[in-house]
């Protein structure tokens, strides 16, 4: 995709909005923003895979922190998705850095120390899209288009045009770059990003255990990255949570290729048999761990939201609801102003509302997930008794349960 792609075809479709990728983020934009009552549409290359045991399902979960489930209420989706929530009532953090794996501290961060309501609520990414796309469908202002890609983009400054795979040409007012880490939309806008590299891997499972989770998030860390379940509903009759084991490159690749029975071994040791023995209750998928920044929000026409902006490491449920931020102050600068949908100065705002912001908690996370690959053992010890002192202070742990919410300071 080129920026200076000229489309000679004089027949365009048109809408309020084009929003570029079928993910999580990209299908909740298509439904803020036609629930709001502007025309969308929502296209990827990929079809959506929605099924749990279908090759190329996303096993990985999402933990929608209460900001970003009062969004999904307001776009009409939290009423399907509900049901199948889990709650997250507590934040557990272990650290079991120690000369053996065992857990030698062990602090718990309690959603009702700051609210009436849990922390969150956790969905596995499939059913997300699953549910999602049938909702579009109930949207008569929304066209969603799988398996079709944006493939050209041209903008001035009173549009955006958008050639289509299948050779639709689109005009619209805004298009919302929601399509990954990679994105194509960013850079046919030439929005330079930076990259920091871990040299980490996460392998995302779900796993089924003998004690009940009680709502209960618990991440775990010892050494290559934390190792986090987050809870979710009972499995062929038994407890059962989502499983990020965060591990070195070759360490990671290593573990997703041994046989079940001598991962499984692995993975009771890692978890410190905390929830007694873990059974491995889905395939074994991995995925690459950054941290990126986009060096600035929008371009003529254009919004960059979720991981075409930002790049977090899967810590403290962070990713997601960063995205759904993006999306709340898009929706609210759209709605105060409509007839400044996508121009200069409503882009220039959303940047400037989002990206300080955004800048804080990537470079938080990112030291976070330093400190939690740490191998020598005198900063392991000094990393679990930062976390006993920050324990220890009642407001410190209060703000940090609300910035970890999403309250600015």
């Amino acid at each position: 995709m080129r920026p200076g792609d000229r489309v000679f075809d004089v027949t365009y479709a048109e809408y309020d909005i084009v929003v570029s990728g079928g993910g999580v983020a990209g299908l909740t934009a298509a439904a803020v923003f036609g629930g709001a009552g502007f025309s969308v549409l929502c296209v990827d290359p990929a079809p959506p895979v929605m099924s749990r045991e279908a090759e190329g399902s996303d096993l990985r979960t999402t933990a929608f922190l209460q900001p970003a489930q009062v969004l999904l209420e307001r776009a009409g989706l939290w009423g399907r998705l509900a049901s199948y929530a889990t709650d997250l009532q507590v934040m557990r953090i272990v650290d079991a850095g120690g000369e053996i794996p065992a857990p030698r501290v062990v602090r718990e961060f309690c959603a009702s120390d700051i609210s009436d309501q849990p922390f969150g609520w956790n969905l596995p990414n499939w059913l997300l899209r699953r549910e999602m796309v049938a909702h579009l469908e109930s949207l008569p202002g929304v066209t969603f288009l799988p398996g079709i890609g944006a493939v050209t983009l041209f903008t001035r400054e009173t549009e955006a045009r958008v050639g289509l795979s299948n050779g639709t040409r689109v005009r619209c007012r805004l298009v919302i770059a929601a399509d990954g880490r990679n994105s194509p939309v960013r850079e046919a806008a030439g929005v330079e990003v930076k990259t920091t590299r871990y040299g980490q891997k996460a392998l995302a499972f779900a796993a089924t255990h003998p004690i009940p989770h009680e709502n209960v998030s618990t991440e775990i860390h010892r050494s290559g990255g934390p190792f986090t379940l987050v809870p979710l509903p009972d499995h062929d009759g038994r407890p059962s949570s989502a499983v990020v084991w965060m591990e070195e490159g070759p360490e990671a690749v290593r573990l997703a290729d041994l046989p079940e029975a001598a991962f499984e071994a692995a993975m009771n040791t890692r978890s410190c048999h905390m929830f007694g023995p873990l059974t491995l209750a889905s395939r074994r998928t991995v995925w690459p761990i950054i941290s990126q920044m986009a060096e600035r929000m929008y371009a003529e026409r254009v919004a960059l939201v979720a991981e075409a902006a930002h790049v977090v490491p899967p810590i403290g449920a962070q990713g997601l609801n960063m995205s759904l931020g993006d999306m709340r102050v898009l929706l609210e600068l759209a709605e105060a102003a409509p007839e400044r949908l996508g121009d200069r100065q409503m882009l220039e705002t959303y940047h400037r509302r989002r990206h300080l912001e955004v800048r804080a908690r990537v470079t938080g996370i990112d030291l976070l997930n330093r400190a939690s690959m740490l191998r020598a053992q005198p900063l392991r010890d000094a990393r679990a008794q930062a976390l006993s002192a920050i324990y220890s202070l009642a407001p410190v742990r209060k703000t940090l349960m609300q910035m970890g919410l999403g309250a600015r300071g």
